[in-house]
């Protein structure tokens, strides 16, 4: 019974950690364009914030959270302070003060995916079995948002996406406080800089393949914020209506993937299921970069790009880190997962937002009316050919390691995940 009641509170926690991403991080550069008139190169800085916040993220958790304070009231306070924040952001109308406005959000939520995945770990009897069941609901309700920003609100274009997000981080900071009391681990203990960092997984780079495939992921990450950063806008500009609903149907497909991985990487190994990911991402470009005559045709390639999603992002980076995990010893495997999320939601990010911000300002044409627009096509073919590039390299140079481990770790290392949507 208790462990029931563990479950469903920490299934809770992560809808609500979801619902308030999901809210602000698909529309924000829709409103940032059309309604607050930023230029393409500032929004891909607005979403490089979170980046910047996935960087800082380590230090906070490492040198704060671990010793001094118990996570539950730790994610109480960040949840209800970020959503005072997000309430202070409609009102920030210019670049210079949004962005370190939106930083310092930012810098708040994402330890926030850390320290609950921490939790869910240390208290749930059988992560292997558990986690994975709990952290499904981090897709409802990014799928939630999207329904609710679309068919209640009508918010992509308009500062409410903000206050719904607002709204629900302080229900979720307040709901921090139910979950299982858990005191800082490493009170007392000196915390090393490169322990925080991932420094000490740097001899696995020794290993060809492994460096080779951290090389791969900080490449692809270039191309991938495409997506992310210019998304919502486009289908906005398609003349798309309740736009957030129906691109999360990315996360729909997410959980079919999720549930296809296992058997894929028993299948096929991690080699041809990481080289699966990092295709899908090449033909969902080229489907949005497709130019065709037929309206239906072109609705028809938008739907399947965004229904690929589960595909480019399990296959590649959830199969990513397992395969992480396998390369590292037990002495390592923490800075391992540390060192991967730092290139993946980190540095990598930030490259490609703000690569995906230049691309889009470079893009950008004013039509006879004045309105502004974008040439779609010259925007997505330039990922299209960088994932292909990346695919490439992957498939020459990467090379499978033993099988002998691979089902021991299928089911168990989900829970390092600090996924984007």
């Amino acid at each position: 019974m208790v462990q029931t009641q563990i479950r469903i509170k920490l299934a809770v926690f992560m809808f609500l950690q979801y619902v308030i991403w999901g809210s602000w991080y698909v529309s924000m550069g829709t409103y940032l364009n059309k309604v607050l008139l930023f230029n393409g190169e500032q929004i891909g800085l607005a979403y490089g914030a979170f980046a910047i916040g996935a960087m800082i993220s380590p230090f906070f958790v490492g040198l704060i959270a671990d010793r001094y304070f118990a996570s539950e009231k730790l994610l109480a306070f960040l949840g209800i302070l970020g959503g005072l924040l997000l309430f202070i952001l409609p009102g920030l109308t210019e670049f210079s003060s949004f962005y370190p406005m939106l930083i310092i959000y930012c810098a708040t939520f994402v330890p926030t995916l850390a320290l609950g995945n921490s939790i869910s770990l240390h208290h749930l009897t059988n992560p292997k079995r558990d986690f994975p069941l709990v952290k499904t609901l981090s897709a409802v309700g990014w799928i939630a948002a999207g329904l609710m920003l679309s068919f209640i609100f009508e918010g992509e274009q308009s500062a409410v996406q903000f206050y719904v997000a607002g709204t629900v981080s302080i229900l979720f900071g307040l709901f921090s406080l139910t979950l299982p009391h858990t005191p800082p681990l490493k009170i007392g203990k000196d915390v090393k800089l490169g322990e925080i960092l991932g420094l000490d997984a740097l001899a696995l780079l020794k290993k060809p393949s492994f460096a080779i495939f951290i090389a791969c992921m900080f490449l692809i990450c270039i191309p991938l914020y495409f997506y992310f950063v210019n998304m919502n806008l486009y289908v906005t500009e398609l003349g798309w209506t309740f736009s957030a609903a129906k691109m999360s149907l990315a996360q729909v497909s997410d959980i079919l993937f999720l549930i296809l991985l296992p058997l894929m990487l028993r299948t096929f190994g991690y080699k041809k299921t990481i080289f699966i990911g990092i295709l899908g991402w090449a033909v969902r470009y080229f489907m949005l970069a497709g130019s065709v005559d037929s309206a239906t045709f072109q609705t028809t390639l938008v739907f399947g790009a965004i229904l690929l999603h589960g595909m480019c992002y399990d296959f590649l980076f959830i199969a990513g880190q397992l395969y992480v995990d396998e390369e590292a010893n037990e002495r390592i495997r923490g800075a391992a997962q540390g060192l991967i999320a730092f290139i993946l939601w980190g540095l990598g990010a930030f490259v490609g937002t703000h690569l995906a911000g230049i691309s889009q300002a470079s893009h950008t044409l004013a039509d006879a009316t004045g309105s502004i627009q974008h040439d779609w096509q010259g925007i997505w073919i330039y990922p299209a050919w960088g994932a292909l590039a990346v695919l490439v390299v992957f498939m020459i140079f990467f090379r499978n390691p033993s099988k002998a481990t691979v089902s021991a770790v299928i089911a168990g290392r989900k829970q390092e995940n600090a996924e984007l949507p």
